[in-house]
């Protein structure tokens, strides 16, 4: 086959499969168990309002530590205490990530988190541990990686700043300003201090990806093609909402906020530099194609599309 027919026919697979997603291009939806122990040791436990149509229960399995064993339904009892690994079996498939919340007798909280990766967590009752640190570290590290390469828009995002820029020397300039931006209001939302209902937000991102697809395929100097750093700083600053809100939906431990803020950042910086490193090695694969500038703007155009309808769902979302 022609090689730009090729392309061309990718494009137009690239644009079925991501408009198959709908415009929840990046959500994350996550269970959440309430534990809270009695005087006599025992514990209550029971799961949220499930966010799918059937009970929790029917999409995922507790199982406890040895020596644990559950009465009633919803009355837990260990023999030596809520000690040993818990693990929650089924994420991934209708729920990406469970939220386990502690109360102890004490009136200490805990809060742990397990992805499909990850889906075991060790207590060690109501006592202090400091492994628990590097158990929050590991975990919302693994989230960040885990939600930038689900978040397709996002993906996308990066993507066409790849096509704007090109692997020269400004991409690290723009890459870096993406991530300084996104990263200021992820902080800010995560602790407070700065608040925006989701929707406008997750349009934005959407149209962002447009303008930027759109920029990648003009070949007159533009603002956005002298300072694509600033550009990138400017749209980093919605896109790192939309981190923020997927981080909300998540939850942050009391105990270990900030580091779980952190990690989750670097997890985001971390899936995003391999995208980036992907992309390269394409590219040094397909560079001697012939035609190539052709299958370029049929990517481009497809990530446009795609984008555009994100858009437009979106923004009917508002209405």
């Amino acid at each position: 086959m022609n090689p730009v027919r090729w392309l061309a026919a990718v494009g137009f697979v690239l644009v079925l499969l991501l408009q198959a997603g709908g415009v929840h291009a990046h959500e994350m939806t996550t269970a959440e168990m309430t534990m809270r122990e009695m005087p006599n040791g025992q514990l209550l436990w029971s799961w949220g309002v499930p966010a799918q149509g059937q009970p929790i229960e029917n999409e995922l399995a507790v199982h406890w530590p040895a020596g644990c064993s559950v009465e009633d339904g919803r009355v837990l009892t260990c023999s030596a205490g809520l000690q040993g690994e818990v693990e929650v079996e089924g994420l991934g498939r209708s729920y990406s990530a469970a939220v386990l919340m502690i109360r102890w007798k004490s009136g200490e909280e805990r809060a742990y988190t397990l992805t499909s990766r990850r889906p075991t967590v060790r207590l060690y009752g109501g006592t202090e541990d400091t492994r628990a640190a590097w158990d929050v570290a590991a975990t919302y590290a693994l989230l960040g990686v885990e939600h930038i390469l689900s978040g397709f828009d996002h993906l996308l995002f990066v993507i066409s700043l790849l096509f704007l820029v090109g692997f020269q020397r400004r991409l690290v300039a723009t890459i870096t300003a993406f991530t300084l931006a996104h990263s200021i209001t992820l902080a800010a939302s995560a602790l407070g201090a700065l608040s925006l209902r989701p929707p406008p937000v997750e349009a934005t991102i959407a149209l962002s990806i447009v303008l930027v697809a759109m920029e990648a395929l003009r070949r007159d100097d533009t603002l956005t093609r002298r300072w694509p750093a600033l550009v990138a700083f400017l749209f980093g600053l919605v896109h790192g909402l939309g981190f923020a809100g997927a981080l909300a939906e998540i939850g942050l431990p009391a105990r270990h906020a900030t580091i779980a803020l952190l990690t989750f950042n670097v997890g985001v910086e971390a899936g995003q530099l391999l995208v980036v490193a992907v992309c390269g090695v394409l590219l040094l694969a397909v560079r001697r194609l012939p035609r190539l500038e052709i299958g370029r703007q049929v990517a481009l155009y497809a990530i446009g599309s795609v984008a555009a309808y994100w858009t437009i769902g979106r923004l009917a979302a508002l209405a």
